[in-house]
């Protein structure tokens, strides 16, 4: 009886074929024959009979199957040629010689085939072959079977490219194509099989169709998978293009190796990640390897020293050309004008050189097959005007200078890419002080370090500052440096002719479309270290897809830097640059609308991240946002954080544009909408002088409510940044505005915040005025959480005047309507102030609780502004039981965040904790004579 998996599942008797049931009945036979001679547990096969969701009379069924298998094998008169399925521990073992079953037969072919050689190994793998009559275990379904034909499929691919060697190995080329052609056709993306298809058609004279071939399938990759093909495909590629017949007559001068390297730079420095990505792609990873990079940055000097570096791996002589790609005159050299200099170098008589462009790069490529040398081309525009330069040898190495990322080089041929930067602070330190001398780097060490800042690394400006320095060796680096601090100034200072750096950023704008050269100048206007994607679609008017598609260009061409997923910026120097171009050739009504819609861009995304931040205060409406791209949709608020925290330099910078240009009411309202973040990121002296500025704007707006907001955040925020003058003269008059603007809701936030402000002055009695001012309005107003705030202040109010009896009832009033009301904030600051009444209170282990559900629910929604005030408390009861250890280091916590936020008073009074300023630490009286504590109020604000 013989079985078959390699193809239709099935069995014959003799001749007869045999009825082996349903289709999941075959696919427990055929899970035995797989694995024949071994015992498959139950649970194993139930679980490849229906994977994750087996019947609950799975067992049953099973065995029902077991049952009739037997009965088959029975009636076939399996038994008497050894054939037995019987029962193991836990599972079925189908125990059946292996020349029964033809997927063994076909692994032992294959194994012996592999093992003998010449004619032999053909025919058994021949053999092993044939028993393929179609997919492997068709007929069978379920994953198990999926798994299995593909890892079969598989087997049968290597025993045909096995096979395949020996017949080419033999010069029997005729009788694989067909087979590998249908082969190669079913498994398009199996490199293995189109290099050997490759390798048959060039060997049958069919060279044009195997590169046609190639060509197709790189399409196909790319296309469907975006990836390259593989070295082994590319491998066989250039050693079908290497493979053209010299032409003649060819007359050849003698004359020594050609070795046409410039002079290798001197001083130069750093570039060891570099110099080692350039090592080991020219050794292992590719032939062709590219250095891209912005103008100036330094990729002639890096090829030149490494390839000196390097001369005795190229033995057979080296070629160089500029092509100059983006020369300021705009004198690029043609690929046949570079073939001629190189066939000329290799010996060829200049009569016998081809005239035309294919015909050269042809004889090139012959005359230097099989030699290892080395081609510099430098200077490279795009990858159409290097590809006949390049050898078809796989013993040259080809390295490429551009600034243009030449994607069509590294899909066609798979170029390394090693990408250049600017140079480190340390290196370009070293740099320098190699051109102008240690001892005057030394002697004017500040000095320097300003150069090197305005010069951002960037080896071309250093190389210019340090020739002008060298020039008058007697003169004062500060002379220099003065030049270098005006911006507008900058350029003309690293002025070169047309080496200097102005003149290196002009070639590559001028190799930009009008779209690009628009989009670059505008970029150069825009505000912010950097640009998000979507931003950039705001600030150039265009939808985000085509707006990625432009500033992917300016990428291309390394104008802009993608340091982040959909995240750009420009080097300093190159953003002074387009802001010349900006100011020169974009008008300036366009320059405004741009800059509008960015901030508008901006203001949407502000206000709606703030919104979620703090979605229970005051609600004021964008009105000013305009139209245009909306920042992505955000749902939650650690969307909205994320959100913020990624743009909040663009943000804050959008402001100033805003405020610069005295466009009032899109200034202070992105001052509301970015109030709630800076809170709760502890941004305290950014948020001072946002409201600062926004109070300028809205007087000239002369609006009351403008007015009112913006004099009730700029006293808070003052007053929580430590300052004093003033802040309750903004508060009052804030009052007044807000009464006359009819915004009762504001009025009572307002008295909130002037308790507060006066607790944390130990002006107690007013404050508890205030905070029932607040409280009482906010019940008329029926606002859950406002009424949370204010009775949370009353309670913190109460506490100050040693009053915990009231204190304790009100904080857990506004704990329980905070919690309804879903506002952690709020929740965060009545438990902090319970935490510090039971404190009081003597209740130190009880407080502890508090202060740290505080600080976990203030981390989960990122509240780092408030979270140290906790910390001191939490230490505080700490040491109050005597757990001097724990205190330290909550306190070493609350220290390190203080700092970190620049708050100086609260670090000092936490660091005399550590500095025995108030040793030995005893704990606090009782209750009824504890005086306050010097600690801020815990209420949101």
């Amino acid at each position: 009886m013989d079985f078959q998996l390699l193809g239709p599942v099935g069995a014959t008797a003799g001749r007869r074929r045999v009825d082996l049931g349903p289709p999941r009945q075959r696919c427990v036979l055929a899970v035995l024959l797989v694995e024949a001679g071994s015992a498959v547990p139950t649970e194993q096969l139930i679980d490849r009979l229906w994977e994750q969701h087996p019947p609950r009379e799975a067992r049953s069924t099973l065995y029902s199957y077991v049952t009739r298998i037997r009965a088959v094998l029975q009636s076939s008169g399996a038994a008497a040629e050894g054939v037995a399925l019987v029962r193991r521990a836990g599972g079925y073992l189908l125990d059946v010689p292996p020349e029964q079953v033809d997927l063994h037969r076909f692994r032992r072919l294959v194994k012996d085939g592999r093992a003998a050689g010449g004619e032999r190994a053909g025919s058994l793998l021949r053999r092993a072959l044939a028993l393929w009559k179609a997919d492997a275990l068709t007929g069978v379904p379920g994953m198990w079977a999926e798994r299995t034909r593909a890892q079969l499929e598989d087997e049968r691919v290597m025993a045909y490219l096995a096979y395949a060697d020996n017949r080419v190995d033999g010069g029997r080329y005729e009788e694989l194509l067909p087979g590998l052609r249908a082969l190669a056709a079913s498994h398009p993306f199996d490199e293995r099989l189109t290099a050997r298809l490759m390798t048959v058609l060039e060997r049958c004279g069919r060279q044009a169709e195997a590169l046609h071939l190639y060509e197709r399938v790189r399409t196909q990759l790319a296309e469907q998978l975006g990836v390259d093909p593989g070295p082994e495909l590319r491998r066989r590629h250039l050693e079908l293009l290497s493979s053209a017949p010299v032409p003649a007559p060819m007359a050849l001068v003698p004359r020594q190796l050609p070795r046409q390297l410039p002079m290798a730079p001197t001083g130069f420095q750093g570039r060891a990640r570099e110099l080692a990505e350039l090592n080991r792609a020219a050794g292992t990873d590719g032939l062709i390897v590219a250095l891209v990079g912005p103008g100036g940055v330094g990729k002639t000097s890096l090829a030149l020293h490494w390839a000196h570096r390097s001369l005795d791996r190229f033995p057979d002589g080296q070629l160089y050309a500029n092509l100059r790609g983006f020369s300021p005159a705009g004198e690029h050299l043609p690929a046949s004008t570079v073939l001629r200099d190189f066939l000329e170098a290799l010996g060829v008589e200049p009569s016998a050189i081809p005239p035309g462009g294919d015909a050269r790069a042809a004889l090139y490529r012959s005359l230097i097959a099989g030699r290892r040398m080395l081609v510099v081309l430098d200077d490279v525009r795009d990858a159409a005007e290097v590809t006949p330069l390049l050898p078809g040898s796989l013993t040259c190495t080809v390295v490429l200078t551009s600034r243009h990322r030449l994607a069509g080089l590294a899909v066609a041929y798979g170029t390394s890419v090693v990408s250049l930067d600017v140079l480190s602070p340390g290196e370009a330190r070293t740099l320098l002080s190699r051109r102008i001398g240690a001892a005057r780097v030394e002697t004017e060490a500040r000095t320097v370090t300003s150069l090197l800042e305005y010069c951002g690394g960037l080896p071309l400006a250093l190389g210019v500052l340090a020739s002008r320095a060298t020039a008058h060796p007697e003169f004062p680096l500060s002379m220099l440096a003065e030049e270098l601090e005006e911006e507008s100034g900058r350029l003309d200072a690293l002025d070169a002719g047309d080496a200097g750096v102005r003149a290196v950023f002009a070639s590559s704008y001028r190799a930009l479309s009008p779209i690009g050269a628009r989009a670059f100048g505008l970029l150069g206007c825009a505000p912010g270290p950097s640009i998000g994607l979507p931003a950039i679609a705001a600030l150039l008017g265009l939808p985000i897809p085509r707006a990625r598609t432009v500033v992917r260009m300016l990428e291309a061409a390394h104008l802009v830097q993608q340091h982040a997923p959909a995240r750009y910026r420009m080097h300093d120097l190159v953003r002074l640059y387009a802001m010349e171009v900006a100011g020169r050739d974009v008008p300036a009504d366009a320059r405004e609308a741009a800059l509008r819609r960015l901030v508008g861009f901006y203001l949407r995304g502000a206000y709606a991240a703030g919104r979620l931040l703090y979605p229970h205060r005051v609600d004021i409406e964008p009105a000013s946002c305009g139209d245009g791209v909306a920042p992505p949709p955000m749902e939650t608020a650690g969307q909205a954080l994320a959100w913020c925290d990624t743009e909040y330099a663009g943000v804050l910078a959008a402001f100033r544009l805003a405020a610069a240009h005295t466009w009032d009411d899109a200034a202070w309202r992105l001052a509301w909408a970015l109030d709630a973040y800076c809170l709760r990121r502890a941004h305290l002296a950014d948020l001072v002088e946002i409201w600062t500025v926004a109070t300028r704007a809205v007087e000239r707006l002369g609006e009351p409510l403008p007015r009112a907001v913006a004099r009730w955040r700029l006293g808070l925020s003052r007053a929580i940044f430590g300052e004093r003058d003033g802040v309750l003269g903004l508060l009052r008059t804030a009052v007044a505005l807000f009464a006359r603007a009819g915004a009762a809701g504001c009025q009572a936030q307002v008295h909130q915040s002037i308790g507060l402000v006066m607790s944390r002055w130990k002006e107690h009695e007013p404050a508890l005025h205030h905070a029932r001012r607040a409280l009482a309005m906010s019940r008329t107003l029926g606002n859950v959480n406002w009424e949370a705030n204010a009775l949370n202040s009353m309670a913190w109010c109460l506490s100050q005047l040693r009053r915990y009896d009231l204190a304790l009832p009100h904080a857990e009033r506004a704990l329980w309507l905070f919690r309804g009301g879903d506002d952690p904030d709020g929740e965060a600051a009545a438990l902090d102030s319970m935490g510090y009444i039971v404190h009081q209170m003597g209740r130190y282990r009880e407080a502890i609780g508090y202060y740290t559900s505080a600080i976990r629910k203030r981390r989960m929604i990122g509240n780092v502004r408030q979270e140290p005030d906790s910390l001191v408390r939490i230490g505080d009861s700490y040491a109050a039981l005597g757990e001097f250890c724990h205190a330290r280091v909550a306190w070493r916590r609350a220290l390190a965040l203080y700092r970190r936020q620049h708050r100086v008073s609260e670090a000092e009074q936490v660091q005399a904790r550590f500095d025995g300023a108030q040793p030995p630490w005893r704990p606090p009286r009782p209750a009824a004579r504890h005086g306050p504590s010097r600690a801020a109020p815990p209420a949101s604000c």
